[in-house]
């Protein structure tokens, strides 16, 4: 299945132009983790449904008309409020629904937002398949290296598969990662010190983007964020590393 679709993401990613595709598979991909991640949480339709096109609209704000973004949360919270407010019955568990609507809004709209300032800078695209190869390099050597190499734990209140061996397997998959997008885009300015750096930086952020949906997993006691991919859990599932290492590979970009 991977192998088909594949190569129409790549096409997608980089021959159309970031407005208004990047930003609408941006959307559509946040709305669909957010939906997973309310019903995760047990969250009313009542509340999630508005806290889907809410976190939608913040997403498109936040990239399109950034003058605009801190109206647009006050707003949102003011809404989210009302609804809680009027639509439901009692005031008992008002903290629970709203709560994690607020949280998925921020941990999955927020930090997707970042993927689109990469995307429009110089290189963007180029940044954007490093970002996404780094971490799936990163986490593959996690997982096999852990398989096969692992015997210390590194988190196992959190994630008892997880070993430090495997976590040096996510850093090292990480380098390999942008050593492979700078051959193929012939990234120059990327010296060897900052593919070290930028590589290990992607590796550690990737698992502690793991452990953080781990961590929501656990606390909402499910396994899988939903069962939309047989055998590999939800789309959340596969996006907890990205959402942590988008932000991080824009900071380093930006300021270093």
């Amino acid at each position: 299945m991977a192998a088909l679709v594949l190569p129409f993401i790549i096409a997608y990613l980089y021959y159309l132009p970031p407005m208004p595709y990047f930003i609408a598979l941006l959307i559509a991909v946040a709305m669909f983790a957010m939906w997973e991640f309310f019903v995760m949480y047990k969250v009313p339709a009542k509340m999630y449904v508005p806290g889907i096109v809410s976190g939608g609209i913040l997403l498109f704000l936040f990239c399109r008309f950034p003058e605009y973004f801190v109206n647009g949360v006050f707003v949102v919270l003011f809404l989210l409020l009302f609804f809680r407010l009027f639509f439901m019955s009692t005031p008992a568990g008002c903290m629970r629904d709203v709560g994690p609507v607020w949280m998925g809004i921020f941990y999955i709209a927020g930090f997707l937002s970042f993927q689109w300032l990469l995307r429009i800078g110089q290189f963007g695209r180029e940044y954007i398949f490093l970002l996404y190869t780094s971490v799936w390099i990163s986490d593959s050597m996690a997982y096999y290296i852990g398989t096969y190499l692992g015997r210390n734990k590194l988190y196992p209140a959190i994630s008892p598969n997880k070993t430090i061996e495997g976590a040096f397997g996510s850093v090292l998959g990480g380098i390999l990662g942008i050593v492979i997008i700078k051959t193929i885009f012939g990234l120059s300015m990327l010296s060897a010190a900052a593919v070290i750096a930028i590589g290990a930086a992607m590796g550690i952020s990737s698992l502690v983007g793991d452990l953080i949906e781990s961590m929501f997993k656990r606390d909402a006691g499910v396994k899988d964020s939903s069962h939309l991919i047989p055998a590999h859990g939800g789309l959340l599932d596969k996006l907890d590393g990205i959402l942590v290492s988008g932000p991080v590979l824009y900071l380093i970009v930006r300021y270093f």
